[in-house]
C-alpha cells in the first residue's frame, strides 16, 4: 500500500492530461468548421443580410440554380456532405463562402470544379476518395483561407494552392514525398496538419518548406526516425508524436528558437544530447512521454519559461535535486504548473522535496505506480 500522501498527487492525472495533450484536429460538423473559420461579427452580418429580405440580394439569371440538388444552402454555406457524391456538384452559388463536401465518394478534382467561386473562404473535402487533383483546380479560389483535405488518397501536395491559404489539414492521406517548392507562394500559411501520412525523413526534399512562415506544424503518426531538417524557423508549435524517432541530436532543434510547444511523445527516444534544449529559449511545453528515456533530459533548469514537462511512461529510475530547477534565485521567469513522472521506475518518496522548489503547486507533480 502506498503512503497516504500520494493520493492527492494521483488525483491530478485526470486533470492535467486532457487539457494539455495536443490532439490532431477533428472536424465534428460543418457548422463547427464555419464558426471556427469566421468570427461572430461576420456571421451575424451574414444572418442579418438574409433576414432583411431582397433589398440587397442580387437577382440571379433564371438558368442559375440556387442550390445543387440534395444540398442545403443557407447563409452562403453550401452543405453537400454524406450524399454519396462521386464528383463535385454543378451550379454551386457563386457567392458561396463555405463549401462542405466531406463524407462522399469523390475520386477526382477537375479543372473547372470550382470555377467562379472567387468568394470561397473555406472548403472541406474530408473523407473522400480523392487521388487526383488537376493542377488548375484551385486557381479560381483567390480568397480561400481554409482547406480541409484529410482522409483521402493523395500521394503528393496539390499544385497551385491559393496564395491566400492560411490553414491546410491534409492528414491521413498517402503522401510519401514533399517536393522542393511544394508550398511556394504560400506566405500567408499559418497552420499545416499533415500527420498520419507514410512519409519518412528522406521524403522531404531540401526546400520543401521554403518560404513558409508557419506557426503550427504537425507531422505525427508518420515514419520519421529523426527530427526533420529545414522546417520553418518561425514555428511556435511542432508536433512529431507517434513516430520512430530514436534520439534528439545537438543540432536537431537549433533553428527553432521560437517554439512554444514541442511534441515528441510516443517515439523511441533513448537520448537527448546535452545542449539540445538550449536552442529553445521560449519553450513553454515539452512532451517527451512514452519514450525510452532513462533520465531527465539535461538543460531543463536553464529553460526560463518552461511550464509543463511530460516525462511519464519512460524508463527514468532517478530524479536529481537539480534536474528541473535552477540553483540561483529568480533565474526562472515562470514556475512549473505541470510535471508528469508517473509510469517510471522511480519512487516518489526517494525524490528530495527541494527538487520541485520552482513548481507553483505540489499538486502539479504527477507520480504514480510503476508496473513492469
Amino acid at each position: 500500500m502506498l503512503p497516504c500522501c500520494c493520493f492527492p498527487l494521483l488525483l491530478l492525472l485526470a486533470r492535467l492530461l486532457p487539457t494539455s495533450s495536443a490532439l490532431p484536429f477533428e472536424q465534428r460538423g460543418f457548422w463547427d468548421f464555419a464558426m471556427d473559420s469566421m468570427d461572430s461579427d461576420k456571421m451575424m452580418t451574414m444572418m442579418r443580410d438574409e433576414e432583411e429580405g431582397s433589398a440587397g440580394v442580387e437577382i440571379l439569371p433564371p438558368d442559375v440554380h440556387m442550390c445543387p440538388f440534395g444540398c442545403h444552402c443557407q447563409l452562403r454555406v453550401v452543405q453537400c456532405s454524406d450524399l454519396g457524391l462521386t464528383e463535385v456538384p454543378k451550379n454551386i452559388p457563386l457567392d458561396t463562402k463555405f463549401l462542405d463536401l466531406q463524407n462522399n465518394r469523390i475520386t477526382e478534382l477537375k479543372e473547372n470544379d470550382f470555377k467562379g467561386l472567387t468568394n470561397l473562404y473555406g472548403l472541406s473535402l474530408r473523407n473522400n476518395l480523392i487521388s487526383k487533383v488537376h493542377p488548375r483546380t484551385f486557381v479560381p479560389l483567390k480568397h480561400m483561407q481554409k482547406l480541409y483535405f484529410s482522409k483521402n488518397l493523395l500521394t503528393t501536395i496539390p499544385k497551385n494552392l491559393p496564395a491566400s491559404l492560411v490553414e491546410m489539414r491534409i492528414h491521413e492521406n498517402r503522401i510519401k514525398k514533399v517536393a522542393a517548392g511544394a508550398f511556394s507562394g504560400l506566405g500567408n500559411m499559418n497552420c499545416i496538419e499533415m500527420g498520419a501520412n507514410p512519409i519518412q525523413n528522406s521524403g522531404f526534399e531540401p526546400g520543401a518548406f521554403k518560404g513558409l512562415k508557419l506557426n503550427y506544424l504537425r507531422i505525427s503518426e508518420a515514419k520519421l526516425t529523426g527530427v526533420p531538417k529545414d522546417l520553418p524557423d518561425s514555428l511556435h508549435e511542432l508536433h512529431l508524436d507517434h513516430n520512430q524517432i530514436q534520439a534528439v541530436e545537438l543540432e536537431d532543434l537549433s533553428r527553432y528558437k521560437n517554439l512554444y510547444r514541442l511534441g515528441l511523445g510516443f517515439n523511441h527516444i533513448r537520448n537527448i544530447e546535452n545542449g539540445s534544449l538550449s536552442y529553445l529559449p521560449r519553450l513553454r511545453e515539452l512532451h517527451l512521454d512514452n519514450n525510452r528515456l532513462s533520465r531527465v533530459p539535461k538543460g531543463l533548469p536553464d529553460m526560463k519559461y518552461l511550464q509543463v514537462v511530460y516525462l511519464h511512461s519512460n524508463n527514468i529510475n532517478h530524479v536529481g535535486v537539480d534536474d528541473f530547477c535552477p540553483r540561483g534565485f529568480g533565474m526562472k521567469r515562470t514556475f512549473y504548473n505541470g510535471i508528469s513522472l508517473f509510469g517510471n521506475p522511480v519512487n516518489y518518496w526517494e525524490v528530495q522535496p527541494a527538487t520541485f522548489r520552482c513548481v507553483s503547486d505540489r499538486l502539479a507533480i504527477q507520480f504514480g505506480n510503476y508496473k513492469k
